[in-house]
């Protein structure tokens, strides 16, 4: 299947789960999910038809179209990766636009990279806008349970754990922040349900702002 048409049937299933978030028992009208995606409702009815032919929309004209189980599981996946998606680019303090930039990005997650993400970010259940993040599939949660997570956010690290940082996602005044406690690339620092904690340095505070921009190897 050509790529961007593949990608314009996401992006319709994962705007039928949005519907779906709002409205579980109610079907979506092409006029209103046409002014969602801000396409015609001459493309939107000819989407739907098309995704009605591949048993992933159950549609009845005139009164609009409803996931059907194959399309449920496949909009709640691209609405989880837009929102993982989310997450990371606010971790990374993304300058752009994080809604347009997700959606080009979520296309691009597979399920590796999605498991990578998941384990990165702690299994966030919440985007940058407080929106609920769709659970995981269960293959993919099984799949993120059986590895040991080694690279991981500050934020997300166990209570008694300790890490080296690896990388840092800030600017100008989160480095100053950071730098007048004393910590920079390779600095071990400790989780506890109090706060962290420096090696040799003792306690430390640190927001939950910043601990969310720093990755740490777990040792």
């Amino acid at each position: 299947m050509n790529g961007h048409f593949r990608e314009f049937e996401d992006e319709y299933l994962e705007m039928m789960y949005q519907f779906y978030e709002k409205k579980p028992e109610s079907p979506v009208r092409n006029g209103d999910l046409a002014a969602s995606l801000g396409v015609s409702p001459a493309s939107a009815t000819e989407m739907i038809q098309r995704l009605s032919s591949k048993g992933l929309v159950d549609y009845v004209p005139y009164k609009g179209a409803t996931l059907t189980e194959s399309g449920m599981i496949h909009g709640k996946k691209m609405k989880r990766r837009h929102r993982l998606a989310e997450v990371f680019l606010e971790s990374v303090s993304f300058q752009g636009d994080t809604h347009a930039t997700a959606c080009r990005l979520e296309h691009a997650i597979d399920d590796d990279l999605e498991i990578a993400l998941t384990q990165l970010l702690g299994n966030p259940v919440l985007d940058p806008s407080g929106r609920d993040i769709p659970s995981a599939s269960s293959d993919i949660m099984s799949r993120v349970e059986s590895l040991e997570t080694r690279i991981q956010l500050l934020s997300v690290l166990d209570n008694g754990a300790s890490g080296v940082i690896q990388a840092m996602f800030l600017d100008q005044d989160g480095q100053e922040v950071l730098g007048h406690l004393g910590i920079e690339i390779g600095t071990e620092i400790s989780s506890s349900k109090d706060g962290y904690s420096v090696k040799g340095a003792g306690n430390v505070e640190i927001s939950p702002e910043l601990a969310s921009k720093l990755i740490v190897r777990v040792v």
